[in-house]
């Protein structure tokens, strides 16, 4: 498939609409729980104080998200979270797109400054490319391999 024009938003908690907000929780456990066969509790009450990054492609269907967290919520570094991608639109770059319009969000939110995650090991090198680099132990997070990468 090739690669679709993708219209960007970046908006709060509370400025969701409830269609948004249930694309983005349907996204998220159509990845995280059915297809990473993960089950864990996708709604942690983190959504509420996060920002949320969403990629819409020209069907106005939710093609990627991110959620942004603000320096001091669950790091002392702002943060980007739950990084996902739809199926139908992964092999087209989106992922990157996605990560390089959430670090650009994250400077022009809090200014310039360190970026942590917690990554899936097996993206690495993902996020590597990136300019993240691993910062902790690997640990398991619902039976998946994670580590703690900062980006300076």
């Amino acid at each position: 498939m090739g690669k679709m024009p993708i219209r960007w938003t970046c908006i709060t908690f509370e400025a969701l609409t409830n269609t948004e907000l249930y694309a983005i929780l349907r996204l998220r456990s159509e990845v995280f729980v059915v297809e990473q066969n993960c089950v864990f509790l996708d709604m942690d009450n983190k959504d509420q104080f996060s920002l949320h990054l969403c990629g819409w492609d020209t069907e106005n269907e939710l093609a990627a998200v991110v959620r942004i967290i603000p320096p001091g919520k669950i790091y002392s570094e702002m943060s980007i979270g739950r990084v996902v991608t739809s199926a139908k639109h992964r092999g087209t770059g989106i992922g990157r797109e996605l990560m390089k319009v959430g670090i650009a969000k994250c400077y022009e939110l809090f200014g310039q400054g360190p970026i942590r995650i917690g990554a899936q090991v097996y993206l690495r090198g993902f996020y590597e490319s990136l300019g993240f680099v691993q910062s902790g132990e690997i640990y398991d997070e619902d039976g998946i391999d994670h580590m703690e990468m900062v980006r300076g």
